[in-house]
């Protein structure tokens, strides 16, 4: 089993990388070092849920599938004009929502109830989350402020 996970752990990372690195070049008209390295960074995100459960073909297709995301998840974070300079949203939030979901798409487990828990998973705690933040941050903004002053 663990040797397992090492190999997806592996091809899913190197996927990942490929996949941000061609779907940038193409987009973009060059190479982009930190696309390709959170290319990397999202196909490990993205095998994490099922590293266990995967064949190491599938581990390349969830890691590959991964950098792409990278790519259009950074683009749709900058159009939103959201404050992530490193792309860890994309490679966090994106690539973890679909490597979650990809547990019920492939693998040992694959079918249509495993997808629904792990869609049911997803939003559950994306509303804890929301919920969560939104008391946190409401408290600190009220107290301390989320901004630094310009001085």
């Amino acid at each position: 089993m663990t040797s397992l996970v090492l190999v997806t752990t592996s091809l899913a990372a190197a996927a990942g990388g490929f996949g941000a690195m061609i779907t940038s070049t193409i987009l973009y008209k060059n190479l982009d070092l930190t696309m390709f390295l959170n290319g990397i960074l999202g196909g490990l995100v993205g095998i994490t849920a099922g590293a266990d459960l995967m064949s190491p073909n599938e581990a390349v297709v969830i890691g590959f599938l991964a950098g792409i995301l990278i790519v259009f998840g950074v683009a749709l974070i900058d159009k939103l004009k959201l404050d992530d300079p490193v792309g860890a949203i994309a490679v966090h939030l994106i690539c973890g929502i679909w490597g979650t979901l990809a547990v019920g798409i492939f693998g040992s487990k694959a079918g249509i109830d495993q997808l629904l828990t792990q869609l049911y998973g997803v939003l559950i705690i994306g509303a804890f989350c929301v919920v969560s933040a939104g008391i946190i941050l409401g408290i600190l903004k009220a107290t301390l402020g989320l901004r630094v002053s310009e001085r």
